[in-house]
């Protein structure tokens, strides 16, 4: 796998993964890649730098390249993407104002929704199909764009 990192005719960056070079070219020729912001199937590869981890040292302290200073730009773990970021931060907005029910969240919308328990904020997990039908009987509910961090006792 290999992942390029691309240029739509519009000016947005964004990255994805291929098979191989040649697969990309194969997919590209063909119409296949287009970005995921506006669509357009007019795309081209954008100066990449090579994923190069750095030698381990005994700590944990990333440094700079070019000099022994520690690099502090960002901590391990922070996106760097503008939408990723807009995504971390709706995940701790979500995670601190909200109930996680876990796989019971279908039956928690219900039980709420027929006044059978208080009404709060719950996010939780749920097959395609079962919120299909919950939007179906006129109990709102959304996708989120992020995984829930399963809690345990």
């Amino acid at each position: 796998m290999i992942r390029f990192s691309l240029r739509c005719s519009q000016e947005h960056a964004f990255e994805s993964w291929f098979q191989s070079g040649q697969a990309f070219e194969a997919l590209l020729a063909a119409g296949h890649v287009s970005c995921p912001v506006c669509g357009a199937t007019a795309v081209e590869k954008s100066l990449m730098a090579p994923m190069v981890r750095p030698a381990r040292n005994g700590d944990n302290t990333a440094t700079d390249a070019r000099s022994d200073r520690p690099n502090l730009a960002a901590p391990e773990g922070t996106p760097k993407d503008p939408r990723a970021q807009a995504i971390a931060h709706l995940k701790a907005e979500i995670e601190a104002k909200s109930d996680y029910v876990g796989m019971n969240f279908v039956t928690e919308a219900r039980r709420m929704h027929s006044g059978e328990a208080p009404e709060r904020a719950i996010y939780g997990e749920a097959k395609p199909e079962e919120a299909r039908k919950l939007m179906e009987e006129g109990i709102p509910v959304a996708p989120l764009p992020f995984m829930p961090r399963r809690k345990v006792n």
